[in-house]
């Protein structure tokens, strides 16, 4: 079946998304993206906003350079829309490579890292207008041997300081890139925000009732929770950090198709004041937007795997540049 709108060489929209990644990165098409993506495509991530095709194609070559063996391999593609309105993808990628040039992440190390990325990607005919995208960059900082607080503090450094330095994603420099939907009213994904929105009112008890016991979480800085307790710490580290902080689900998608167990995927925020003890260390009252993106599978005794991903260092950095630390 293929996708209206969209070249007959792709069956269907999981295969389109997952096949022009692969062509992007890993077969070296890099010019594609003057097809694939529009000329003014706004794409975020936690560091900030780059707009239009050509900023996109720049940091994709700037990449490939210093990680010439990277390879995207396409875990899920969690997707709702029609021709229409637009479809959307949520695509997690696990990610890997070889530091073996020098670049972004300082002189090449040798050192092979492997992380997680989300990409909420909206698309019309056969072109990407809009995107979200979360990469575990505290992942890649941790298996290069640095420390994601001090490698935030030495970026700020190298782009000039506090007043100079790119500043991360905040909500008021967002810009209308055209998608304007909000994902669907599939049961999986109304469960799933369920059980964030709840994790945010502080009912981590809510993981021992809810998630599987031989439950699997997969977060930033390439951690892998293994059952309840580990979980729940996760969450707990990440919300008595920023205690009162606004939580906002912006998309939802649920899935129960294509071979696998019903699934989700939501992609929220929290923006509020760094005013707790938790994964951030002490608290110092800066403000800081956390940019989030979750998947979740379920099965028969429960939540059964999670991928949440949000960026450590563009949080450090929010933090660093405000207090100067």
């Amino acid at each position: 079946m293929s996708v209206p709108g969209f070249s007959q060489r792709w069956k269907d929209f999981p295969d389109y998304i997952i096949g022009i990644t692969k062509e992007i990165w890993e077969d070296r098409g890099v010019e594609t993206l003057n097809r694939y993506y529009a000329a003014d495509i706004p794409v975020r991530s936690p560091m900030g906003i780059q707009r239009g095709n050509q900023a996109v194609i720049a940091s994709t070559m700037a990449t490939i350079n210093e990680f010439p063996d990277r390879e995207l391999l396409g875990e899920d593609v969690i997707w709702s829309g029609d021709a229409e309105t637009g479809f959307l993808s949520s695509h997690r990628l696990l990610t890997t490579a070889t530091h073996t040039r020098d670049g972004a992440f300082g002189p090449a190390t040798g050192k092979r890292w492997n992380v997680r990325v989300i990409a909420d990607c909206a698309a019309k005919q056969d072109t990407i207008y809009d995107e979200w995208l979360v990469r575990d960059y505290g992942g890649i900082v941790r298996q290069l041997g640095m420390a994601p607080r001090d490698y935030a503090l030495e970026l700020i450094a190298r782009e000039g300081g506090p007043e100079s330095c790119a500043k991360p994603f905040l909500p008021e420099m967002d810009v209308d890139g055209g998608y304007h939907g909000t994902g669907n009213e599939n049961g999986w994904g109304l469960k799933y925000e369920g059980i964030l929105t709840r994790l945010m009112e502080k009912d981590f008890n809510l993981i021992f009732s809810d998630y599987d016991r031989a439950a699997i979480g997969e977060y930033p800085g390439a951690v892998t929770a293994i059952s309840h307790r580990e979980i729940a710490e996760f969450w707990i580290g990440l919300r008595s950090s920023f205690p009162n902080a606004e939580f906002r689900i912006h998309h939802r998608i649920g899935m129960d198709a294509d071979m696998l167990s019903p699934r989700a995927a939501i992609r929220w925020s929290l923006d509020g004041l760094h005013e707790g003890w938790g994964a951030f260390g002490k608290p110092t009252g800066a403000r800081v937007h956390v940019m989030g993106m979750s998947h979740a599978e379920f099965g028969p005794w429960g939540l059964r795997r999670e991928y949440t991903l949000y960026d450590e260092i563009a949080i450090w950095k929010q933090i660093l540049i405000q207090t100067g630390a």
